[in-house]
Parts: C-alpha cells; structure tokens; sequence
C-alpha cells in the first residue's frame, strides 16, 4: 500500500478509534525508551535524606530552646514536610518500588506518619481527579465550599458568597495557608468517619501519633505562645506549598462537561498544564511541574519525566494536540484571572474545546 493510500485510509478512520490508537503509540514509544522503569537510586536518597534533615530539624528545635527564633525553623520544617507530602503522592502513584505493597506501604508511612494526612481519603479523592481532570461532577479538585472553580457553580453563590466569588482570584493564594489544616481536617474525618477506608485503625493510629504526638512535643519543649505560633507557620507553609505545587496545573484549562466522552490522550493533555523552570522548580513542585507527562504515565518515576517531555511534546504537535507550558509566575496570574472571571460567571472561555469535534 503507498503513503498516501494509507494517509486516506488513516484519515477515514473513525475518530474516537484513532484517538485510542494515538495514546498506544505513544505508550510503546515512551515503554521503549525506558522511562517506566523504577529510580531505586532517587528515591532512596530522597528518603533517606528528607528523613535526615526532618530529623536535623527536631535536634534544632530542642538546641535553640524557647525562642521566638523557631519560627524559623518551623518554616523549614513546612517545606520538609511538603517533600514527605510529594513522595507520599508517588508512592501512591506506584512510582518508586515495582512491588505494589511496597509502594502501597511506603505511601502510608510518608503520607500518614510523616506528612498527618490520610492515604486513603488522598487514594480516593486524587485518582477520581486524574480519571476525569476538570470534568464538572467527576474531579473532586474543582468542587469547593468556598471558591467557586466553574461557572456553573459561582451561578449558585448568593449575598456574600456572590460577591467573595467575583475577587476569589485575589484571595486565593492567602488561602493556601490555611489549605494544611483543611488536609489535616479532611484526613482525620475520613479516618474517623463511616466511610468504607482499608486498614481503617493503621490509619487512626498514625494519625494520632503524627498530629497529636506532634503537638504535644511542642508544648512540651516550648512556651504555649511559641509552640502555638510554631505550629500555625508550619502548617501555614506546608499548606501553602502544597497548594502552590497543585494549583497551576489545571486551573484556567478548559472545563469538561459532565456527559463529555473524551479519549484518553486528550483528556489528559488538553485539561494540563506545564510548568517551565528547571531544577529547583522540579524540586519545589515534586516534579509535577510535567503535569502533562505525569497524567498520561502516572506510574512514571519523578526523575523521567522531563525525558519523556520532549517525545510527548513531539508526538502532540505530530497529532496536532495542544500542548500548554508557560512559567511559574504566569500559570499564577492564569489562575488569578481565570477564578475572578469565574466569578463574573463568565463562560466562554471554559468551554471544553472538543465538545465540538466529538460531536462532529
């Protein structure tokens, strides 16, 4: 068969059979490069070294005594946390051991011991998002009491909640710090609630010994005043940083309707955003400045996925997808506009941009 009889027949094709065949392709180029293969070698030193410097950071506490100077450490120990936080994120993933145990229960000590957040409420909520990126109904990340992240939903506010909706892009970053309590909260809920969670008293025990140990130490070795403020920096920054890791991934992307069919690919790639920066940004984010990569191979490790961007940036331009980078300071202010137009109930600017192209 010639080219270009085959380029008729390709293009003759169904489109949601060719849409399936494109991420199968991609797939083997990636699995034939390696880039599914486990870094024993990183995550170990990752590990074993945020576990040395959170240590480092409890040895400070006791030396430096009762001393409005533990601020400082309380800050440093937020941003430790935050790295517990990510790697508990992918050991969820499945991302550092090959054995599904092993990452299952990495995932918990890290998340639950380490982090006070619960593996099971974050397994639940966090692998709904990434089967349905902003898809209204299905990803839990765009559902809030107090932001309104579509349309659809500032249309609800009223009084007070209306009017917060039309500036929420302004206090969205100031909320972040209060986004480590909201984790704390959610997770100690999930554990002591009556939804179904496996290894239900792990969980409970954990996060007893995690938050209320922790708290208690503090009071124990500082002044209540020092041990209070102590502990509302580094929730402060550890919710911050986490929240400034996840937020300019998918906000400002388009919005999926709730009875949208989408393929894999697509669904993936056009509702993720990346993140330019280099080294520290890969460090600060936990690596999921390649959002786009990342959602497409969720079991890749960290340290591959800026090798895989370069192939996948490739393949969507050869296929003609949209592949979305900017930097760190521009995603923000995306995300700024975006929340205060949704606020205005603006709608143009959210529709999915395949709704048109399924349908056709």
């Amino acid at each position: 068969m010639t080219t270009s009889h085959q380029a008729v027949e390709e293009r003759q094709r169904p489109i949601r059979e060719r849409h399936v065949s494109d991420y199968a392709e991609l797939m083997k180029q990636v699995t034939a490069l390696g880039l599914l293969k486990r870094s024993y070698g990183f995550y170990w030193s990752m590990i074993i070294g945020t576990v040395l410097v959170y240590t480092g950071l409890w040895v400070a506490v006791v030396l430096l005594g009762d001393t409005w100077y533990q601020l400082i450490v309380a800050a440093l120990m937020g941003v430790v946390l935050t790295q517990f936080g990510f790697l508990g994120h992918e050991a969820a993933h499945r991302q550092i051991f090959q054995s599904h145990r092993w990452n299952e229960w990495t995932g918990r000590l890290l998340s639950g011991l380490a982090a006070g957040l619960s593996y099971g409420w974050w397994m639940n909520k966090h692998n709904r998002h990434h089967q349905a990126p902003n898809q209204m109904g299905k990803d839990p990340d765009i559902v809030s009491d107090v932001l309104a992240f579509t349309p659809a939903d500032a249309e609800k506010r009223k009084g007070i909640g209306e009017a917060f909706a039309k500036r929420q892009g302004y206090w969205f970053f100031p909320l972040l710090f209060l986004e480590g309590i909201n984790l704390h909260v959610q997770s100690v809920k999930t554990a002591f609630g009556k939804r179904p969670i496996k290894l239900r008293w792990v969980e409970i025990t954990f996060l007893i010994v995690r938050l209320g140990g922790y708290v208690a130490v503090l009071f124990i070795l500082l002044s209540p005043g020092i041990a209070a403020a102590f502990l509302g920096v580094q929730v402060g920054v550890f919710g911050f940083l986490l929240g400034a890791a996840f937020a300019p991934n998918h906000k400002g992307m388009p919005i999926v309707p709730k009875n949208a069919k989408v393929d894999f690919l697509r669904r993936q790639v056009l509702m993720s955003r990346n993140i330019k920066g280099g080294s520290f940004v890969d460090l600060a984010m936990g690596g999921l400045n390649y959002q786009i990569e990342h959602h497409l191979f969720p079991s890749m490790p960290r340290p591959n996925l800026r090798h895989a961007q370069k192939v996948v940036r490739d393949y969507c331009e050869t296929h003609g997808v949209a592949y979305t980078e900017t930097t760190l300071l521009k995603s923000y202010g995306i995300v700024v506009r975006y929340l205060n137009a949704v606020g205005l109930k603006a709608r143009g600017p959210f529709d999915c941009p395949l709704v048109q192209e399924y349908r056709a």
